[in-house]
C-alpha cells in the first residue's frame, strides 16, 4: 500500500495538535454544520474504513457518511493522510486492555498479543498501514504503556523490553497481514483454501515428482491435511506465540540488571 500518510506537504505541527487536543476540544470545534467534531469525523473514517476497507475511504465518502460536503470536511481535518493517523490513534486508545499485574509474565506477554490480535479482527485496516512512523498521539502513547508493563519486573533493560515488546508485535502483524491475504485469495477466487487444492489436485498429481522432492511431498501433504488448505491463521498463531514465549524465557531467568 502506498504511504498515504506521509506525503509531501503535510503539516506534522498540525497533526500532533489534532491527535492531542484537550477533551472536549473537538466537541467545541463547530463548522459550517453545527454539532460536528473532529472525534466525529475520525469516527464515521473508521466505520467505513472497518465495513468497506481503506480502498472505500476518501474524504468524499466520509463526507457523504456524515451528510455533509467534501469541503466542510477539511474545516475539522485537512486532509486523508492526517485522517488516517487520527483513525489510528482512536482505535489504539479504545483498545481493551485487561489488568493482569498479579499473573505470570508468560501470561501478561500472552495477554498482549491476544488484544492487538483482536484489534486487527475489530478493524484490519490497521494491519495495512505502514508502521515505520505511527502517529505520537495518546493512543499510542497509552497502548505502548500498557504493554511494555507487561514485561515488570523481569530483568530486561530499557532497550531489551522495547525489543521485546516490538518483537511480539511484529509476530502478531505478520499473522493479521497473512490473514488478510488469506481472505483476499478466498474471496478473489470465490474458493475456500480446500476447495482450490482440491481444484488443483489433479492437476498437480501430474507435473510433481514426490521422488525428487520427498520433503515437500510429506510435510506439506501433512500440513495441508492438518490445516484442511495451505494456511491455518489460528495455528500460526499459537505455535508462533509459544515458540516467541520459549525464545524470551533465557532473557527472563537472568538476575536483574
Amino acid at each position: 500500500m502506498v504511504n498515504e500518510r506521509r506525503e509531501a506537504g503535510d503539516d506534522p505541527a498540525r497533526t500532533l495538535e489534532l491527535l492531542w487536543r484537550e477533551p472536549g476540544h473537538g466537541a467545541s470545534r463547530r463548522g459550517p454544520r453545527q454539532g460536528l467534531t473532529v472525534d466525529a469525523v475520525v469516527q464515521a473514517a473508521v466505520e467505513l474504513a472497518d465495513s468497506e476497507g481503506l480502498e472505500a475511504l476518501t474524504m468524499r465518502a466520509v463526507a457523504r457518511q456524515l451528510g455533509v460536503t467534501p469541503m466542510t470536511l477539511y474545516t475539522y481535518v485537512p486532509g486523508k493522510a492526517e485522517l488516517l493517523d487520527l483513525m489510528l490513534d482512536a482505535v489504539y486508545l479504545q483498545m481493551p486492555r485487561g489488568e493482569h499485574r498479579a499473573a505470570a509474565w508468560r501470561t501478561k506477554v500472552e495477554a498482549v498479543a491476544h488484544e492487538n490480535r483482536e484489534l486487527y479482527r475489530r478493524h484490519p485496516w490497521v494491519a495495512t498501514l505502514p508502521t515505520a512512523r505511527p502517529p505520537l498521539g495518546p493512543g499510542l502513547m497509552t497502548k505502548y504503556e500498557h504493554e511494555l508493563a507487561a514485561f515488570d519486573g523481569l530483568g530486561l533493560d530499557d532497550v531489551e523490553r522495547d525489543a521485546a515488546l516490538t518483537f511480539l508485535l511484529d509476530f502478531v502483524r505478520s499473522v493479521a497481514r497473512a490473514t488478510l491475504d488469506t481472505q483476499a485469495a478466498a474471496r478473489d477466487s470465490a474458493l475456500s483454501d480446500e476447495q482450490w487444492w482440491a481444484a488443483n489436485e489433479p492437476l498437480l498429481a501430474k507435473v510433481f515428482d514426490p521422488d525428487r522432492f520427498p520433503l515437500a511431498a510429506r510435510v506439506g501433504s501433512a500440513a495441508g491435511a492438518a490445516h484442511r488448505g495451505m494456511y491455518s491463521p489460528e495455528h500460526a498463531f499459537t505455535f508462533g506465540l509459544q515458540r516467541i514465549l520459549d525464545g524470551l524465557t533465557p532473557l527472563m531467568s537472568r538476575p536483574p540488571r
